[in-house]
């Protein structure tokens, strides 16, 4: 019997509380799964250790105490022309000759840079479609130790190895993991 000094809880407060349970379990998978591609692909990096010396917490930068911005360093690089922004790039040890492409979701070698920096074709495995403006292509992946614009040095860069690209491209796999970057008036500046 229910009444209105009824204790017994009712059917729609039941159901509520585990839709929202179940709203809490996935809301939290979902955040789990982004957290950990994110940490995959580097974009994630996890706080600063504590130090000993900071009594347990991390010791802030200089620069924010002072409330300054830390310097940066930056590269500069004018367009051509034909507005391509076209980069020399040493790659593994082998100067690449690269034309930013910041639609590129990976830096994109082409089999004679491939070679160049010391991938082995044979050893090659074109497990990835791309879609590029010429069509459809096969690419395969690979991972470059490092790429270096004069003193700038990003380490392990995704890459593609794709056979029928004309020239080796710049793309976002280097590009988003620099301080920033961006693209005014015909130049690209690089801050790091």
């Amino acid at each position: 019997m229910r009444g209105e000094d009824s204790f017994e809880p009712s059917e729609s407060s039941g159901k509520a509380v585990t839709w929202a349970l179940r709203q809490a379990v996935v809301w939290s998978a979902v955040a789990g799964v982004v957290y950990f591609l994110a940490a995959q692909w580097g974009t994630v990096t996890p706080p600063p250790a504590a130090t000993p010396a900071s009594g347990g917490a991390p010791a802030p930068a200089a620069a924010r105490v002072a409330g300054v911005a830390p310097p940066t360093d930056t590269l500069r690089y004018p367009a051509d022309k034909t507005g391509a922004v076209r980069i020399d790039a040493d790659v593994d040890g082998a100067t690449v000759h690269f034309v930013l492409d910041t639609g590129a979701n990976l830096v994109t070698l082409t089999l004679a840079d491939a070679e160049a920096v010391g991938i082995n074709p044979a050893g090659l495995v074109y497990s990835m479609t791309m879609s590029t403006a010429n069509g459809k292509t096969r690419g395969a992946p690979v991972l470059l130790r490092a790429v270096r614009l004069g003193q700038l040095s990003v380490e392990d860069v995704r890459a593609v190895v794709v056979q029928n690209v004309p020239v080796s491209l710049l793309g976002m796999s280097f590009l988003s993991r620099l301080d920033s970057w961006e693209m005014r008036g015909g130049v690209l500046t690089i801050s790091y």
